[in-house]
This record gives structure tokens, sequence and C-alpha cells, in this order.
């Protein structure tokens, strides 16, 4: 279809805070219009979708998609990734550059843009490495990738220990208003650890890392964003004490978003269980407290983004011991569904649930998509959000299973995605 309607909607505009009743018109790629109110009419020869009262929301932007593409194809190709996103109601991913070769230079940007356009799904997007080959040492060519397209730029998981690298990344990237993302985890105090330090890790014999890690990394972190004046993302907060210094810096004025993992706004360190590998993340879950302090920080509009962290992993890579087993979990198709826990367990309001999943992220990469506006992408998500689900790890559409959600009753399921007018996914 290159015209239709989507009419009798449940609106959620967290980028205007509407949400009421109404309908949205899309030709040729692109919302048209946007009716607010009952009893719209579409044009003449338009066809028409009737959203039967269920929630129409902008489409999810998750800014943090791991692919085994290219060098680890069986882990998850970008199409296997595609279409995960696609049945989640996720329209952007953006794909991290932890791949075999790195994605560092603007070839490889250009390469993942050409190979996501090619599948017709959802927009793929990509961030560029900060360092050659991730080594923490060499800044990679930040500028080039940024014309090639990289909406930002990150090690991923791998710290850059080295302060004057850093410096040097960010006072480069503030040159040209360059996003630069780190996770922050002291990497001496965090070495070999894989969960929290406390009497869970203790009586299970797990190697440790004390949560204060976390804080001291992001200290330093930030106090060289203080010095170079460059743009910030902290990424995967996951801890209260780094969120008092977050908000110490906001507080300050200094330019700095921070994202969130779903994984640690739906568990705790408890769920690890009798060492369960699909528990096993990085960061590691951390205690009840941290959560609830994660979970009010996204309804008080601390958290800029709310990602899947999707990270797959084949089952021999998770039916390991433990401290063995690769950490990470897929999470693009639960995303939506996971988040609105928030909302049915924890009472957040549906739009403060939904900013750090749409406008959120796309206000800070510069992203025309995220808001249900006249001349916006038609990037759609249908769902609704009371609809019960079972989560079968099995029947989930990336290569790797390894979900934590497997076997979680939650609520809300997507319907239908809408890509640039495409639809990709449609579940009615």
């Amino acid at each position: 279809m290159t015209s239709f309607a989507l009419v009798n909607a449940r609106l959620l505009d967290p980028a205007t805070d509407y949400d009421g009743a109404g309908s949205v018109l899309v030709e040729d790629g692109r919302i048209t219009e946007v009716i607010h109110g009952t009893g719209a009419v579409a044009p003449e020869g338009m066809t028409v979708i009737d959203a039967g009262g269920l929630c129409l929301s902008p489409g999810l932007i998750d800014i943090r998609v791991k692919t085994g593409e290219p060098g680890a194809e069986p882990r998850e190709t970008l199409k296997s990734a595609s279409l995960s996103a696609a049945a989640g109601g996720v329209t952007t991913i953006v794909i991290q550059p932890d791949t075999d070769p790195a994605l560092d230079d603007p070839a490889m940007i250009e390469f993942i843009q050409r190979r996501g356009a090619a599948l017709g799904l959802v927009n793929v997007r990509v961030a560029g490495a900060a360092t050659k080959a991730r080594d923490g040492v060499r800044m990679a060519e930040i500028g080039l990738m940024d014309e090639a397209g990289a909406l930002y730029f990150t090690d991923v998981d791998h710290v850059i220990a080295n302060t004057r690298t850093l410096q040097r990344v960010m006072s480069y990237a503030a040159a040209f208003n360059a996003l630069i993302s780190c996770r922050p985890a002291e990497p001496w105090l965090s070495e070999g650890a894989v969960a929290t330090s406390g009497e869970l890790a203790t009586r299970l014999g797990l190697a440790s890392a004390p949560a204060i890690a976390e804080r001291i990394q992001l200290e330093r972190d930030l106090g060289l964003v203080e010095q170079t004046g460059a743009r910030f993302l902290v990424d995967q907060i996951s801890t209260e004490g780094a969120l008092e210094t977050l908000a110490r810096a906001r507080a300050k004025g200094l330019e700095v978003a921070a994202s969130v993992s779903i994984n640690h706004l739906c568990f705790n360190e408890i769920d690890i269980g009798d060492y369960r590998t699909f528990y096993r993340l990085d960061p590691p879950l951390r205690p009840e407290s941290d959560r609830r302090a994660l979970i009010e920080a996204v309804r008080e509009g601390l958290i800029d983004a709310i990602t899947s962290a999707h990270a797959p992993a084949p089952a021999e890579d998770k039916r390991r011991p433990f401290a063995e087993a690769t950490p990470g979990a897929v999470g693009l198709e639960t995303l939506l569904a996971a988040a609105l826990s928030l909302h049915h367990e924890d009472g957040l309001d549906l739009l403060d649930v939904l900013r750090p999943l749409t406008h959120g992220p796309a206000t800070l990469l510069g992203l025309e998509a995220g808001v249900l506006a006249a001349g916006a992408p038609a990037d759609l998500t249908l769902f609704d959000p009371g609809a019960p689900i079972v989560v079968d790890a099995n029947a989930l559409k990336s290569k790797s299973k390894n979900s934590p959600f497997d076997g979680r009753r939650l609520q809300g399921r997507v319907l239908l995605t809408v890509v640039g007018g495409r639809i990709v996914h449609d579940a009615r």
C-alpha cells in the first residue's frame, strides 16, 4: 500500500504528550495528517485500517543491537535481527560495532547500511567504533564515519581504560558535535567479575565486582566530558550510585544522556537462581534496590533510552558453567511487552514508558522518527497493551534463543509494524 489510514486508534505520542483517540493518514512513506478525536474519515480511495481502539505509537527505536554479521553469522544476521525487530514493533535498530572486523571505518559503516536497506524491513543504522579494532588505544576515523552515517561512537563492552585516549576521542568528537558512548565499569575492579558483590555472589561462589565500580568509572568519564565539552551517552547504567552521579552532572549543565537495558528494569540478581546462564549479563544483574531506582529514573525522565541490549548467543555458548557462559540476551522481540510491565506492575504512565523507546532515542540521535506528526516518517507500531502472552524462546525469530524472558507471562502484543509506510509485520 502506498497510502492508507489507521483509524479508530488510541494515539500515544510521547513527543507531544498526547494520549487519546485519533487517526493517522499515511502516503508515500510519510505521515500526511494526524487527526485527534473520533470520527475521522479517510480520503476517497485510501485504504482504511481499523485499529479497533488499540494503541498506536511511533515505532520503537533500539539504540543497542548486536548481530553476528559480519564475522559470526550463525549467531545472528542482519536479516534475522530485522525480522525480530519488526515482530517486536521496533522500526529502527542501531547495530553495534563489535563485529569481526569491527565497524571502525567509513566503508564498514556504509556496508552495513546498504545491507540493511536491501532487506526492506526495518531501518538499520550503525554505531561506529571509537578506537581502531576497539583496542582502546588508537582513535578511529570518527569524522569520516560520521559523514558516512554513523550515529554515535562506542567501543561497546570494551572499556577505554586509557584516559588520554578517551580524552582525545572526546575532544575530537566535540569539534563536530558527535556523540560518544561508554559503558562505565572500572576495569580493574570489574576484571573477571560475573556478578555484583554481595551475599548472593558469595553464596554462589561467583567472581564479583562492587557496584561502586560503575560509579567510579562514570566519575572519570564525566570529568572528561566537563573538560572537553563532548556530548556523552552513559551506556547501560545499572546502579543507584551511578544514577546519583548522572543527576549531578545534568544539574551542572553537562550534555549527558543515559540508556538502560530492559533486563535491568525487569530482573534482579536473585533471578540468577541456581546458576541460570540466560541471566548471565554484562553488566551483571543488580540488587532489587538498584532495579527500583532505575524504574524511578525512567519515571522521572532521567533515562533517555531503554534498550533491548540484544546480544545473541547460540546454545553452546550458554550451556556452560555460569562464569564461563557468554554474557548477554536477545531482546528485540520482547522489548515492548517487557517495557509494558513497568506500566502494569509499577504504575508508570504509558507515555512515560514509551518516551525512552521512541522520542527519547530519536532526539538523542537526531532522527526524524519517534513522533506522530505530519511530515514524519511513517514508522508506526500498533499494539494491544493488555493482551496476555507467554514468551516462548524457541518461537523467536532471532537465530539465537538466549532469552531470560523464556516462559515468562507478559502483557502486550504487537499487531502491526509499519516502516516507511510499508507493513513489515502483521499479526492481526
